[in-house]
């Protein structure tokens, strides 16, 4: 996933200080490391609920690691 350009993504966004710098999801906190950390262990389902991500936006960060 490091090599990986994340910019790419539109489901997925850096800013300078918001959760200081890291990859998170468009409009949130969320960082994109936390849903694939949590769905090493748990289902997609478990995942969304947890987090306030959508399922379009986990799908479009997913399709876009596996391309």
């Amino acid at each position: 996933m490091a090599g990986l350009d994340w910019s790419q993504c539109s489901a997925v966004e850096s800013i300078p200080g918001k959760v200081s710098g890291a990859r998170v999801f468009r409009g949130t906190r969320v960082p994109v490391s936390a849903i694939f950390e949590n769905l090493k262990c748990s289902s997609l389902d478990e995942v969304l609920e947890n987090f306030p991500v959508t399922r379009e936006q986990v799908q479009a960060v997913l399709d876009f690691a596996a391309a």
